[in-house]
């Protein structure tokens, strides 16, 4: 059997493992491990051990557990609520200004919590049901709370990014810095967006009434107090570690510390946040932690295949594509496997393959992962199966159906899709801040 045979076969048998509803780690570590004892006998369960021990030894490791814990830490303590109270008075006179709070907070929880599920939590739990009640558009609600709660994935302390620095083996901090710049993008072009929306139609997010808005000057001053406090614990986080004071440990350590002082002085430090807390640390943690060692066990058989050499071969000799075709066939199969499959799945998947092929092509993997990162928050929200789609339905009232979810992401969507041919376009976007905070 020739190895682009048995590489296929792999890829065959994954897909239908996945289909079968099997864990992805699961499925993944079991064709790998299953691949390199066919492949090389009795030394091939050396490959999974060894991918263990590359994993177990990778230090920036630490900061997946101390970030997921803060994210947590301020969504169980209701932190991340205090700031949607100060978005709510301060932006309310405006059309759609709840709305665009939203989107601030949404960036907000990204930057500290790094996973796309809380934003969604938050979102569903805080803004979808005040926004609702003041007559807002139900589809351009969900709409804003899905595109909002996607970047997560982008904005550091971003879990997807570390999860693709370990995979291709790029340092995380540099992935992080590029993906500022092009996550404050797509921010921006949510926020015009509705503000353009909102001005042609005013019904979709009507002012608050002057009632709701006027209070006493001291009350506002200590909401915008209330709104600080969290705001400061990203600066601790990402400001710190940009200004050079931490190191990127160093900064998912005083992260995880300011998050569990600030519930302390709020109150807010009960038993069961504490509990809820851990609980759901530990368990997001080990998921990523079982991904990651299945994936490089994956990617050291696909190593040993020499496949990536194959694929090459496929597209620029066979094919006669040129690099930036490639590149943007790979953009569409992930949108496409996006519509099936979660972010660290589409990534496991085809990490071994896109990821040499990328630096064989002559593209900086570091753009990269910025391009891969934001078709992920595209096929989250692609129909049939996008991830966000269901967790809205999951989360959100009886009243809005599947079908005002769908409808709702399609201006998201187009936004992103330009967003991400700006970025193509203009790949200093994500690299000048990386290239400029490593030349100092």
């Amino acid at each position: 059997m020739s190895y682009e045979m048995i590489a296929l076969l792999m890829f065959s048998t994954l897909m239908l493992m996945l289909l079968t509803g099997q864990r992805v780690f699961g499925a993944v570590g079991f064709v790998a491990a299953a691949a390199s004892m066919v492949l090389w006998g009795q030394g091939g369960y050396e490959m999974p051990f060894n991918a263990s021990i590359v994993l177990l030894n990778w230090y920036p490791l630490i900061t997946l557990p101390l970030f997921i814990f803060m994210g947590y830490m301020l969504s169980e303590s209701g932190i991340a609520g205090d700031l949607y109270k100060m978005f709510h008075v301060w932006m309310g006179s405006l059309n759609g200004g709840l709305a665009i709070g939203t989107i601030f907070l949404m960036v907000a929880i990204s930057a500290m919590n790094g996973l796309s599920v809380a934003g969604m939590a938050i979102g569903t739990s805080i803004a979808l049901p005040e926004m609702l009640k003041r007559g807002y558009d139900k589809r351009m609600v969900t709409g804003v709370i899905q595109a909002g709660s996607s970047l997560g994935i982008m904005v550091p302390p971003s879990i997807v990014l570390v999860l693709y620095g370990m995979i291709a083996r790029q340092p995380v901090s540099q992935l992080w810095m590029a993906g500022v710049f092009p996550g404050l993008l797509l921010a921006s072009m949510f926020i015009i967006y509705i503000v353009v929306r909102c001005k042609m139609q005013p019904e979709l997010g009507p002012s608050l009434p002057a009632e709701e808005r006027e209070m006493p000057r001291g009350e506002k001053i200590r909401l915008l107090g209330a709104g600080i406090l969290p705001l400061a614990i990203i600066f601790s986080v990402t400001g710190l570690f940009i200004m050079g004071v931490t190191s990127l440990v160093e900064s998912s350590a005083v992260g995880a510390a300011a998050a569990t002082v600030a519930a302390i002085l709020k109150k807010r430090l009960t038993r069961k946040v504490m509990d809820d807390t851990l609980h759901k640390t530990l368990a997001v943690s080990c998921m990523f932690m079982w991904i990651i060692l299945a994936a490089l066990c994956f990617g050291a058989v696909f190593d040993g295949l020499g496949a990536v050499h194959a694929i090459e071969s496929l597209f620029l000799d066979t094919w006669g594509l040129s690099p930036w075709q490639i590149l943007i066939m790979m953009q569409v199969s992930y949108i496409i496997m996006g519509m099936f499959l979660d972010d660290t799945a589409m990534l496991v998947i085809v990490a071994p393959l896109y990821i040499p092929l990328i630096k064989a092509l002559g593209f900086n993997p570091i753009w990269y992962g910025v391009l891969y990162t934001i078709t992920c928050q595209i096929a989250y929200m692609t129909p049939p199966f996008g991830y966000n789609l269901f967790l809205m339905k999951a989360m959100a009232p009886k009243e809005v159906t599947l079908v005002d979810i769908y409808s709702s992401i399609v201006p998201f969507v187009i936004l992103m899709c330009i967003g991400l041919g700006i970025i193509m376009i203009f790949p200093d976007i994500a690299l000048w801040l990386p290239q400029t905070y490593y030349a100092r």
